[in-house]
């Protein structure tokens, strides 16, 4: 890598002093394009690292001046090869280096990145290029099975992820993965070119494919300014993030949430982001909280919530002595702080930021956090809004108790059809809202309002306070018999907590609601001593005191008439979302 002049520094003051005709703050960027992006990053941090995977010598880490001269490599490759700006490349595969160095190489010269998540099937990945009209595509080889046909027949320019490398043909006696191919991030940059290629902030960026609950895949188009308008502006709302914190990646990052916060907003304050590389299993998991001690991490409510069921539920629940300390306002505190000191040490001692979305969290698990003043963040947002809605920081001051968070600074929201206890459909218009769905205009007339509000599809209340909660999807609420509003995940969330439940979801039957319910029966095998057939046995009678139990919280026009064992794993999307529209209308126990 040549050495170049070194750039002047972009200032945070001096990004601040930029007026705006659309009223924005800019915080860390002068615009809101990847390419101002990149600059300005590599400007305050170049030497810095930007990206390391777990596990890994330290000598594979990328600077943040690596992270620029690749992309740019990148993308002199793409022009010379005929891609222009406004053309479609493809990203599968799993989050890496390259992954992020390729979306990068992408956009900084306007070409648009179509992130597709790995655990899309093949027919899935071919009818999204076929639909996003790719012309290229960036793959794992692990991955490359499931797109050989289409790129034979649509000669698809194909790059390996592995090690950034466009394989032209597959030599006769090799693989896709061991194939000679032509590097890549090696290659000189050509600036020239680049700069005949530059982005607008209301250009395209991405066609991210979601896998929604309800059926086919939609193309959601997010500009410049889309992605980067609210991770510039969460740069310093939530929590102050220092240059070199410690950000430990686990989710796919071709998940909105997770590129938009762990990624775009701490690249903007000079953290060193590391990939865990791997599964996130606990024992994984323990090794890279001890070696990384990471400051900043965003998962899925589902970890907090393993964590808190086999570490803390059973301490507070059956140790007689802290349940005696618990009951005792002048102890309880204690208990509670020593308990959150053991898990943040746990956690490496450093954390703290633990952004929790994706999915609601359970009211227990949430309460506990709460009261322990550990420092979790909820958000709520979408792919289509970029997808930060509403969000809180760890500080205690910032939360209430059940509520996510006060809507984001340039957003604005309103709640659509309101009942009489204030709860409506979510609907928000902002610089972070898509530009619509790709080539969907009939969806686009559905979802948007005649005045310009995305209607997100769930429902929510706004406190006096301005703190937004959320009650449920409008496509999953139930009418009751009388016309009661019920929400299915307000009733999932007790059943979730009660023993043995790993999961369950609520639908309409014939006579009422039925819960559908998993167990985990190798766990009541193992503590009860039984059979597989026994544990069987027991399940059935255990779901009828379960029923019982529930129902005692609900109201009587919410109660459930009948409970079902689920037997078999939820069907579920690429997002781990369970697929609720394969099972409303649930058969009878002897039609499954």
């Amino acid at each position: 890598m040549k050495k170049k002049k070194k750039e002047k520094k972009i200032t945070y003051r001096e990004c601040r002093s930029i007026k705006r005709l659309d009223g924005l703050k800019m915080k860390t960027l002068k615009q809101y394009t990847f390419r101002a992006f990149l600059d300005a990053i590599v400007s305050r941090t170049g030497k810095l690292t930007a990206y390391s995977v777990f596990g890994e010598d330290k000598e594979k880490s990328i600077s943040y001046n690596h992270l620029k001269y690749y992309s740019e490599a990148v993308s002199s490759f793409l022009l010379k090869n005929g891609l222009q700006k406004g053309d479609k490349v493809a990203i599968m595969g799993e989050s890496c280096p390259n992954w992020m160095i390729m979306y990068l190489g992408c956009t900084i010269v306007g070409i648009v990145a179509v992130p597709i998540l790995p655990d899309f099937s093949s027919s899935e990945v071919c009818e999204i290029l076929k639909q996003s009209d790719s012309k290229a595509i960036c793959i794992l080889s692990k991955h490359y099975k499931k797109i050989e046909t289409k790129v034979k027949e649509d000669h698809l320019l194909t790059i390996r992820m592995d090690d950034l490398a466009y394989v032209p043909t597959i030599a006769e006696g090799y693989d896709f993965q061991s194939s000679p191919a032509i590097a890549i991030k090696e290659k000189q940059v050509d600036h020239v070119l680049i700069n005949t290629s530059t982005p607008d902030e209301e250009d395209l960026a991405s066609i991210i494919y979601t896998s929604g609950t309800t059926g086919r895949s939609k193309g959601v188009m997010l500009t410049h300014k889309n992605l980067l308008v609210s991770a510039d502006e969460s740069t310093d709302t939530y929590v102050k993030i220092n240059k070199g914190d410690k950000v430990l990646s686990i989710l796919p990052i071709s998940h909105c949430y997770e590129f938009s916060i762990a990624h775009l907003l701490c690249l903007l304050r000079g953290c060193e982001i590391t990939f865990l590389g791997k599964p996130p299993a606990t024992t994984i998991l323990m090794r890279a909280f001890k070696e990384i001690r990471p400051h900043i991490i965003l998962t899925v409510p589902l970890l907090i919530e393993k964590i808190y069921k086999s570490a803390v539920a059973p301490v507070i629940k059956t140790d007689e002595k802290i349940k005696k300390l618990l009951k005792n306002p002048l102890t309880r505190p204690i208990v509670y702080h020593s308990i959150k000191n053991k898990l943040v040490t746990t956690m490496g001692g450093r954390m703290k930021f633990f952004g929790i979305g994706g999915a609601p969290l359970d009211k227990e698990v949430e309460e506990f956090l709460f009261k322990a003043k550990f420092p979790y963040a909820p958000g709520y947002g979408l792919t289509e809004t970029s997808p930060l809605i509403a969000a809180s920081g760890p500080k205690k001051r910032q939360h209430r108790l059940g509520y996510i968070g006060k809507v984001v600074k340039h957003d604005r929201v309103i709640l659509l059809d309101k009942n009489e206890e204030g709860i409506g459909e979510i609907a928000v218009k902002g610089p972070n809202v898509m530009k619509g769905y790709y080539k969907r205009d009939d969806l686009n007339d559905e979802v948007f309002t005649s005045d310009g509000y995305f209607k997100t599809g769930d429902l929510g209340y706004i406190s006096d306070e301005g703190f937004l909660t959320i009650k449920g999807r409008v496509k999953t609420m139930i009418l009751g018999p009388s016309g009661e509003n019920i929400y299915p995940e307000a009733i999932e969330s007790i059943i979730n907590n009660m023993d043995y439940v790993q999961e369950s979801i609520i639908v309409p039957g014939e006579g009422g609601l039925v819960a559908l319910i998993k167990l985990d029966l190798e766990s009541i095998q193992d503590k009860l001593k039984m059979s597989a057939e026994e544990a069987k046995d027991f399940a059935e009678k255990y779901l009828a005191k379960l029923k019982k139990a529930v129902n005692a919280e609900l109201s009587s026009f919410s109660r459930i008439s009948e409970t079902q064992l689920q037997e078999k794993d939820f069907e579920r999307t690429p997002t781990q979302k369970i697929k609720r529209f394969l099972y409303s209308g649930k058969k009878k126990k002897d039609e499954k």
